[in-house]
């Protein structure tokens, strides 16, 4: 068997990438990661806390899986199975801030007609504030309904210009990502903060493997990462694809 190249590390958003959208990983993708894994280094790196990591690749021992996993972008940062690092987004910007925009986006969204409005609009992480038109708690049917009406009427994409109009000193950026929601994070800590946990360990090559690479995606500034060579995949079995070409082709 050819021995592990520890020098490279390959880097994988979750949603979209390795799962279908808030989907569970496959039985399949599941066994071809771990094959992976005997080849290089592999870690997550995922916008959402480690609850819903934990829950799309089929529960809690994803720490112990991987060799890194990253919720929230890095901000809550495991390695071999052990919390290494956990930054809090209230500490950085204090109580006081964090309410006023949590009470205008709150105000935002009730002036919304929507096709269906549920629960759970805000929800606050260690890392960032994830912002929630049509609420969290819609079923799969819903989410997929609010974002085709989201791709004709850009409810996401005007709610982002305008926060961006009101408060344009609070230091924060604003991703779109996934179907229904968008994240609101202080600068530089997208999905490029989980480098500063790998930089140290001395990988040659870092791949980055993300479905949302474009400018306003969640994986666009880890993708544009001069320290990171980026790869674009439009679904699992397309990330499956290009890994074989990379590292299974021989």
């Amino acid at each position: 068997m050819a021995t592990r190249d520890t020098s490279i590390l390959c880097l994988f958003d979750v949603d979209g990438t390795v799962t279908a959208a808030r989907q569970k990983i496959t039985p399949s993708m599941e066994d071809f990661l771990q094959q992976l894994q005997q080849k290089v280094v592999v870690g997550l790196v995922g916008g959402s806390d480690l609850v819903k990591i934990a829950e799309q690749m089929k529960g809690e021992d994803v720490v112990k899986k991987f060799d890194y996993v990253f919720a929230e972008n890095g901000l809550v940062a495991y390695k071999d199975g052990e919390l290494m690092a956990k930054m809090s987004i209230q500490k950085h910007m204090g109580e006081e801030k964090l309410q006023t925009f949590i009470n205008f986006c709150l105000q935002y969204m009730s002036k919304l007609t929507l096709p269906v409005k549920r629960g759970t609009f805000i929800e606050f992480r260690s890392g960032l504030i994830n912002v929630c038109p049509v609420g969290r708690s819609c079923s799969q049917e819903e989410r997929i309904q609010f974002n085709e009406y989201d791709k004709e009427h850009k409810i996401r994409e005007t709610f982002v210009a305008e926060l961006r109009k009101q408060f344009p000193d609070l230091g924060l950026v604003f991703s779109i990502g996934g179907q229904i929601s968008f994240d609101a994070f202080p600068t530089g800590w997208d999905k490029r903060y989980c480098l500063n946990h790998v930089e140290k360990d001395g990988f040659k090559t870092i791949h980055f493997f993300g479905d949302k690479t474009m400018p306003g995606g969640n994986d666009h500034e880890i993708f544009e990462d001069p320290r990171t060579i980026g790869h674009t995949v439009t679904s699992p079995d397309d990330t499956r694809a290009q890994l074989e070409k990379l590292f299974f082709s021989n």
